[in-house]
């Protein structure tokens, strides 16, 4: 069926090659070989990226599952961040930074603690590209409920990046969007926060500014 799989990439007959490729699949796991079942998914989905990329995305999310259903979640690490470089290839970023999350609670599961924090960095930064700033926030608020990311490097320049927008301070973004820590990420990701911020971040500040003008309502306790 693999064999089968690399006729039909050959002929780029790409419907083919996901027939072949999860019947491949399929037939592993009834032989009770759960790693090259997942294999086969991952290669279809690679020979598929460019041709059918939303095709790809879904192999790499079965090819994750059946390796997290057999409990070889770290090995699904390099699948997640693949199907993240065809969301951002799609220029659907606020699809791909779910995928890091889950990225995130996978090596949370396996005490990948790096991976982890660089998750969920790379999740926030990428509501941040797709202009999304309250989804950001509420993304590192919810991150930073997890002991091991609240203490971590990429916490502090999560924190670091939100507060640049709140305040306007375009320099800073950049700045911050050139640190180490970042340039430790995925590459696709870095692409992203080096061309950050891709919005009018100087309203943000306004926006700020006239909500703490608001005067405050005594009968308001919220």
């Amino acid at each position: 069926m693999e064999s089968a799989a690399n006729m039909a990439k050959e002929l780029r007959n790409w419907r083919e090659v996901v027939i072949f490729y999860r019947r491949a699949s399929e037939l592993y796991i009834q032989c009770g070989r759960p790693q090259p079942a997942s294999d086969a998914l991952s290669k279809g989905a690679r020979a598929l990226e460019d041709a059918m990329p939303e095709e790809a995305i879904q192999l790499y999310t079965d090819a994750i599952t059946i390796l997290e259903e057999d409990e070889r979640g770290q090995m699904a690490f390099d699948l997640y961040r693949s199907a993240t470089g065809v969301y951002i290839k799609l220029e659907k970023y606020s699809d791909a930074a779910p995928l890091q999350l889950k990225l995130g609670l996978a090596a949370d599961k396996c005490n990948a603690t790096n991976s982890q924090c660089k998750a969920y960095l790379s999740a926030i930064i990428l509501y941040l590209y797709a202009n999304d700033n309250k989804q950001a926030e509420k993304c590192y608020n919810d991150c930073s409920q997890v002991d091991a990311f609240l203490k971590s490097d990429q916490n502090r320049c999560a924190s670091n990046l939100l507060a640049a927008y709140s305040d306007g301070d375009i320099e800073e973004i950049k700045r911050i969007a050139q640190s180490s820590i970042v340039s430790n990420l995925d590459h696709p990701i870095i692409k992203l926060a080096r061309k950050l911020p891709t919005g009018d971040v100087s309203a943000l500040k306004d926006n700020t500014a006239r909500e703490g003008d608001q005067p405050l309502d005594e009968n308001d306790l919220t």
